[in-house]
């Protein structure tokens, strides 16, 4: 008869345990009801600005999904000034993300020398067939208005240099001395 009433303490100690937590607010978010509030500069999807984008391709050739396709052609722009010679640029045909491969590591955004993707906290982009997860430049695109601004710099750091280098005065080249000509000494075989 030993293990008898030995058994109660634990079974009430469980029954308040689990009436306390059911009295407790839950955390449970009721999405898609209700939105959910998001931290700043979350990672949701990536945003292409597409003035921006050179045809560069160093996003496409550093994904390690390759899940980034970019066609471009060369444009010829005439000379601006007389005498001047033309200039070539790269015109952005298609940018495409194909998201079902995506992993989301931000490698593309990252090596981006012209600031041309971003991330945007945009998350809900779900799709019924896979093949749709594939986003052309015009999607990219429309994502832009939900980049959030960049975060404000820390009131202790030093002023990034471009904004320094603008503020600074120009400077003003002083008048140059006139420097007497000095004479040249002949060598000792030359005649004067």
């Amino acid at each position: 008869m030993r293990g008898r009433g030995h058994g109660i303490p634990g079974l009430v100690k469980g029954m308040v345990t689990t009436a306390r937590t059911g009295l407790r607010r839950t955390g449970t978010q009721e999405y898609p009801d209700v939105s959910p509030e998001l931290p700043p500069r979350s990672r949701g999807v990536i945003a292409l600005l597409e003035e921006n984008c050179t045809s560069c391709m160093l996003c496409a050739r550093e994904c390690p999904d390759w899940c980034i396709t970019i066609d471009s052609h060369k444009e010829t722009i005439p000379a601006s000034t007389a005498g001047g010679r033309e200039r070539q640029r790269n015109v952005l045909d298609r940018f495409a993300i194909d998201f079902s491969l995506c992993m989301y590591c931000g490698i593309c955004i990252e090596v981006c020398p012209f600031d041309a993707l971003f991330w945007s906290p945009h998350f809900e982009y779900a799709e019924y067939d896979v093949r749709d997860l594939l986003h052309e430049k015009e999607r990219l695109g429309e994502w832009m208005a939900s980049v959030p601004p960049p975060a404000a710099l820390d009131e202790k750091a030093s002023e990034p240099a471009e904004v320094a280098a603008a503020r600074r005065p120009q400077r003003t080249v002083p008048a140059q001395r006139a420097v007497p000509a000095q004479r040249a000494v002949p060598a000792e075989g030359d005649s004067p």
